[in-house]
């Protein structure tokens, strides 16, 4: 069977999503979150984890770790799969997001273009302005619904323009 029997090429009529990572590192009990820049298109002066889109030739893994040093330079450890969103925000292509946490023996982190980088206690990360999301993802990862099992997720935007996030 060659690439031509995957059916790639049918997408007229289909919804198609680009693939992304994020991820969340720790050092003791902080996060490393990056606060988007004030220029950035996408959530200006938020935080969010690090990471970004995947290239052709990756999979999520690679691009996660990629990423990480891209972003940080930093060097992880436990990299793992936590969980994947399927984002819906009704536009003709969504975002396939592989949700990642990792642990980092070290603090010093590189310049970052995208923002700047910051370690935040956990117990102060509520109090920043989030990307929407993190609201309702850090829990499962981190806090009281925190689970080892790997968590799908469908996010959306209701008639309002509101975040509608399930799990399945």
């Amino acid at each position: 069977m060659g690439a031509a029997e995957q059916g790639a090429d049918q997408t007229s009529g289909r919804w198609l999503t680009v693939p992304r990572t994020l991820c969340f590192i720790t050092h003791g009990n902080d996060l490393l979150l990056m606060k988007r820049g004030e220029q950035r298109r996408v959530f200006p002066g938020r935080y969010n984890g690090v990471g970004g889109h995947l290239e052709r030739d990756e999979d999520p893994l690679t691009g996660a770790l990629r990423e990480i040093q891209e972003e940080t330079g930093l060097s992880v450890t436990e990299l793992s799969l936590r969980g994947i969103s399927n984002i819906d925000a009704g536009h003709e292509s969504g975002i396939l997001l592989f949700v990642f946490t990792a642990t980092a023996h070290s603090r010093e982190v590189t310049k970052c273009d995208e923002g700047s980088l910051h370690w935040i206690a956990m117990n102060e990360v509520y109090n920043l302005p989030l990307v929407e999301d993190l609201a309702l993802l850090l829990p499962r990862l981190f806090g009281k619904e925190k689970s080892d099992a790997l968590f799908f997720a469908h996010v959306y935007y209701d008639e309002h323009d509101q975040l509608v996030m399930t799990f399945a």
